[in-house]
Formats: structure tokens, C-alpha cells, sequence
């Protein structure tokens, strides 16, 4: 699990739900779901949401960049079918190489 530099927040992998969750206090506060490709080391995201109650925090944008660089750690690449993973790519290029031609 990735911890925030703050350590309120952490950034899950949660393999069997094939999400990322991001954790505040104990309790998931949004979450990005994808699509595993084994075969290829290709995740798809699909969709990302951040409780209402936790909006305005910088979640969103936590959550993205945990998931990226993990699967960037781990060598596999993204499709990023999500639009909110999408756009985050897109605000950030050096994550560009990530996603498959």
C-alpha cells in the first residue's frame, strides 16, 4: 500500500475487486477499476469515483498517479478507457509512454 506524505490517505491494490482504492481513516474514499490482461501486461481502466464526501481533496489525482506508477513498476502498460484516467494522462505526459499504441 502507497501512503500519502501526509499518511492520512493510502492507495491500495485491491487484486480480487481489480480496483484501486485509496483509504482515508479506515474507509475507501474512491476507487479506479480495471481490466487485467495477463497475457499482454495490459490494464484497462474503465472507471474512477471519488465518494462526494471526499471530493476537493486531491483524491482523484492520488488515486491516478498510485495506479500508474504501479503498473508502471510492475512493467505492464494501460488502456485508458476511463475518462478521468484519460485526461490525467493527458495532464501528464511523462505517463504517456504507458499506454498501449
Amino acid at each position: 500500500m502507497a501512503t500519502s506524505p501526509t499518511g492520512d490517505d493510502a492507495v491500495r491494490n485491491n487484486h480480487d475487486a481489480h480496483r484501486y482504492e485509496l483509504v482515508d481513516a479506515g474507509e475507501v474514499a474512491g476507487f479506479a477499476t480495471y481490466e487485467p490482461d495477463r497475457d499482454r501486461h495490459v490494464i484497462t481502466f474503465v472507471h474512477t469515483e471519488i465518494d462526494h464526501r471526499f471530493e476537493g481533496k486531491g483524491y482523484g489525482g492520488r488515486l491516478a498517479r498510485a495506479a500508474l506508477d504501479e503498473v508502471k513498476a510492475n512493467g505492464w502498460q494501460v488502456v485508458p478507457r476511463c475518462p478521468f484516467i484519460a485526461g490525467w494522462i493527458e495532464r501528464h505526459p511523462d505517463y504517456a509512454d504507458l499506454v498501449v499504441p
